[in-house]
């Protein structure tokens, strides 16, 4: 109890960002000296539920030594399943209730708020039914009998010397009144939790006898000295011109001004009272990501908020972000020569490069003698390295519920959606997002079951006054609405009368504010000089018709992106433009490639076609890339020509951002004379129909209604040709808000079949809605009422697994297997094309014994090539697939002795990098991926 209640007081006093103790203290009479306490005293009587029969009796030599001093109780085996009804921390937080109405004159109506840290420090608040079982069955906090009063005298003795050790007696009277916000319970109990988790780490507090040399003093100091937290950043607000903060944060090119759109989000941040949502809506290009970056500054320096979590669609985009988050943070003052604590939030976040590289300068946590010098950074102490004065992993902050306690964060959403879904230890999640500024990239990529998730999350940041920044290139304009309502907590939070011009549905760019409790602010800055056209042209769908007019186009050379909607169609197409043009001249790229390779295919897709400043090896000749969504995001790559299968008009736009990205030479002659003209060619669509008809692939991915809308907003510029082209940004907004908006869209003879296919949507968006309810955290509840039930009927534990994204995606389950090479000789090797890593260490054909746990380095080289399996193998197919692949179990592997391959499923191909599996017929190649087809015998 002591060590629990000294750990706090140090969390409090050198971990806990500003904002976070700034929110408790607000709750309380005396601010914040009264916050301290509180956190600490609950801290110390956390464990006083183990002062009960119900905990005592589970050690029979302690608990005869109890017996012996009057503390009667029955055996373990005696008292049977009915101790389960009594865990301590619901025992604890009765006994707690129950001394502060008997001893300090609460009512009961009161004590809750305060006493739930105690009863949920396991991670999940008591229910009302719980409480009400444990009142049933007294004998279970106290004996019967004789010996009752000397229970309640033990454990009331306990609870005086904790108020008064704690320094709590004379606060308490003035608590009696207090109403705490379910936002401060909720951050309480996650202090509580974390200080347990640190004072029950054996190696920083050994167990007696161990510790017993040294005094409670000594003690604590070794324990904080070996566990060596880093401090949260402390911004302080930059006083620079916008400019001048741009051009000190980020590698600008001598000479670069800035956006509009940074400008306007720098001073709009400057405007607001507080910090609160701001919402940037510009095209892609525009340096969204450093707005937001530089808007977070701003917002930490006024909220208190202590890091940044940085949250995106994919682990693509996540890994893409984390180097430039690295970099930001390489010059951002208070954390540039610092000691702070980062992270990269995703499941596969420990086999990217640069976070590997952080986590190997960190050692282990273990108590430090407190006379002992600190070496140097990058020397040894007992074969372990510790950081030194710079950005670490820290490795008590690892793992999937306390990762994303460090201060800086890049990651999925999927990690910020978790925030909003009833599950165990939410709390340590909730107070991972408190006391930071969250950027939200890609708001509009979240489809209605992550919406949900998304807009209670919104409410519960905007109780804790976390300032967020969201980025969108295309928001519809309801979904805006949607959002500032959520975190504003205001129905009717929309911008006043004098704004609302600025925040027309069809403004753009446009930037919207609002903080918690107020009225949205707009504003509309200039769009920056850069702009475009796009012609935008049909093409029958065929691949015979594709390859044709791609040998017109590509006559005198050229580059061409074609984005196909399934990977089953970019394969069809690869080979047929292959056989046209060569295989040297077509590249594939998709998402059903092992890790190691897709993260190959990434860089040589910037490479070839990325800025024209950053490479030197854009192909000279004809060159086609065939990818599926992959290419729509993240990857700053530029082409001459793009063709689409007709997509949901956001995605399209995002696939013309790949089209004339760059400008090469002026009016930019350095490109084909046929191609210097922006153009998109959309495919995927039987044309010639009376509704136009689009594939079946692109239906299964999309949905018929999305298409249709799409098609239906495109058709004056199809129709126009030369003299109707989308002008970027220009047309951004009126395209997506009228695609995705209530009005018609359309020719009258389309209506039928687009209103048929609006039901069909209304029906799955409903349901959506109705099956992500299910788990779904409930809303902010009053001052005062405490979180029992707070998680009650959750999902239990979860973290970043396919299964557990599969709670906050409306996706099917999925599968995912390590690939390896089964040799002729029947030995595994990891797969024989794999490029030297970083230090030229070779990774091709590493031996993988059957018979002994394979070395560190070929275990993660392994662990690297991972693959999800694509939708064949999800259903009633996974369950035949999974008994398939458990025939090869290779305990020393798969069991404890190897971390990079425990529990993983292992799918081995054979010498021609083919394989069998639950009826299909699998070949993988390094330039194709994995191809799927069905066994002709199944």
């Amino acid at each position: 109890m002591e060590d629990s209640a000294a750990v706090a007081g140090l969390l409090w006093d050198r971990w806990l960002p500003v904002g976070v103790r700034k929110l408790i203290a607000e709750a309380l009479p005396q601010g914040e000296s009264d916050a301290r306490a509180l956190a600490v005293w609950l801290a110390g009587v956390h464990d006083i539920g183990k002062a009960t029969p119900a905990f005592a009796c589970q050690v029979d030599q302690l608990a005869d030594a109890m017996r012996d001093q009057g503390l009667e109780m029955r055996s373990a085996r005696a008292l049977g399943p009915d101790r389960r009804v009594a865990p301590h921390g619901l025992a604890g937080q009765v006994l707690l209730g129950e001394w502060l109405e008997e001893r300090h004159g609460w009512a009961s109506a009161r004590t809750g708020q305060f006493t739930v840290a105690v009863g949920g420090h396991h991670g999940v608040p008591p229910e009302h039914g719980q409480i009400k079982a444990l009142y049933g069955h007294e004998e279970l906090l106290r004996t019967p009998g004789a010996s009752n009063p000397v229970w309640r005298q033990v454990q009331t003795e306990l609870l005086d010397a904790c108020a008064e050790r704690f320094g709590v007696t004379e606060r308490l009277g003035g608590w009696r009144r207090v109403r705490l916000p379910q936002p401060v319970q909720v951050l309480l109990t996650a202090l509580v939790i974390v200080s347990d988790w640190i004072a029950s780490n054996p190696d920083l507090f050994p167990y007696f006898p161990d510790g017993a040399s040294r005094n409670d003093q000594e003690r604590l100091a070794t324990a904080w000295q070996g566990l060596d937290l880093p401090a949260p950043w402390q911004a302080e607000e930059p006083d620079r011109s916008a400019q001048e903060l741009f051009t000190s944060r980020f590698e600008l090119p001598v000479g670069a001004e800035i956006r509009p759109v940074q400008e306007a989000a720098v001073e709009l941040a400057r405007e607001m009272e507080t910090p609160g949502l701001m919402i940037v809506e510009a095209p892609m290009g525009e340096g969204k990501t450093e707005a937001a970056l530089a808007v977070a500054e701003i917002f930490a320096a006024r909220s208190g908020a202590g890091g940044v979590f940085f949250a995106l669609p994919t682990m693509a985009t996540g890994n893409a972000m984390f180097p430039r988050l690295l970099d930001w943070l390489g010059r951002l003052p208070g954390v540039a020569g610092s000691r702070r604590s980062v992270h990269l939030a995703h499941s596969k976040a420990a086999l990217n490069e640069d976070f590997a590289g952080l986590m190997a300068r960190t050692g282990q946590v273990v108590a430090v003698d407190v006379d002992e010098v600190a070496p140097a950074s990058g020397q040894k102490r007992d074969g372990q390295h510790r950081a030194g004065a710079e950005l670490v992993a820290h490795a008590w902050l690892r793992g999937r519920k306390k990762a994303m306690l460090a201060s800086f964060v890049a990651g999925t959403i999927d990690q910020l959606l978790f925030t909003g879904l009833k599950s165990r230890h939410l709390a340590l999640r909730h107070l991972a997002v408190a006391g930071k500024v969250v950027v939200i990239d890609e708001a509009h990529a979240y489809d209605t079951y992550m919406s949900v998730y998304l807009d209670r999350v919104l409410s519960w940041l905007g109780a804790y006054r976390v300032p967020v920044v969201v980025l969108s290139a295309t928001l519809l304009a309801s979904r805006r609405r949607e959002l500032v309502a959520a975190y504003s907590g205001r129905a009717e939070a929309g911008p006043p009368r004098e704004e609302a011009e600025a925040a027309a549905p069809d403004a753009y760019p446009l930037l919207t504010a609002v903080a918690p409790g107020g009225v949205a602010l707009a504003r509309r800055p200039q769009a920056s000089a850069r702009s475009s056209k796009v012609q935008v042209e049909r093409l029958a769908d065929g691949m015979d018709v594709l390859a044709d007019r791609l040998e017109s186009e590509l006559r005198d050379g050229g580059c061409v992106l074609v984005i196909r909607n399934t990977v089953k169609r970019v394969l069809e197409t690869a080979r047929t433009l292959r056989d046209r043009f060569g295989a040297e001249n077509v590249t594939v790229a998709h998402s059903c490639f092992v890790d190691l390779d897709r993260a190959g295919k990434d860089s040589t897709l910037l490479r070839l076609f990325g800025p024209p400043e950053k490479t030197d090896d854009r192909p000279t000749g004809r060159h086609i890339v065939v990818a599926s969504q992959v290419a729509e995001q993240s990857l700053d790559v530029d082409f001459d020509l793009l063709v689409s299968d007709l997509c949901p008009v956001d995605l399209l736009l995002q696939r013309m951002g790949r089209l004339h990205r760059h400008r090469r030479g002026q009016d930019q002659r350095e490109r084909p004379e046929r191609l210097r003209t922006a153009r998109c060619l959309v495919t995927g669509a039987d044309w010639a129909a009376d509704v136009p008809t689009p594939v079946r692939g692109s239906v299964a991915v999309y949905g018929q209604h999305a298409l249709l809308r799409s098609a239906a907003v495109l058709l004056p510029h199809l129709d126009g040709g030369p003299r109707r082209p989308v002008r970027l940004p220009a047309d951004i907004s009126p395209l997506v808000q009228n695609a995705y908006g209530e009005g018609p869209v359309g020719p009258d003879h389309w209506q039928d079949a687009m209103k048929a296919a609006r039901e069909r949507f209304e029906r799955h968006r409903d349901d959506q809605a109705e099956r992500a309810a299910v788990f779904r955290l409930g809303d902010v509840g009053k001052a005062g009422r405490p979180l029992f039930g707070w998680v009650a009927a959750g999902v239990g534990d979860t973290d970043d697994t396919p299964a557990g994204r599969a709670q906050v995606r409306d996706s099917r389950d999925s599968l995912d297997v390590v690939v390896v090479q089964r040799r002729g000789d029947g030995s595994l090797a990891t797969l024989p094309w794999l490029e030297p890593d970083g230090k030229g260490r070779r990774r091709a054909g590493l031996d993988l014994p059957h018979d002994a746990t394979p070395t560190r380095f070929a275990a993660r080289t392994a662990a690297s090539c991972g693959l999800r399996l694509p939708l064949q193998f999800s259903g009633e197919t996974m369950d035949r697939a999974i008994e398939e692949l458990e025939r090869l179990y290779l305990p020393n592997w798969q069991g404890k002795d190897s971390p990079w391959l425990s529990d993983q499923l292992i799918l081995a191909l054979d010498e021609d990098c083919q394989t069998h599996l639950a009826g299909f017929a699998l070949s993988y190649s390094p330039s194709d991926g994995l191809e799927v087809t069905r066994d002709a015998d199944d």
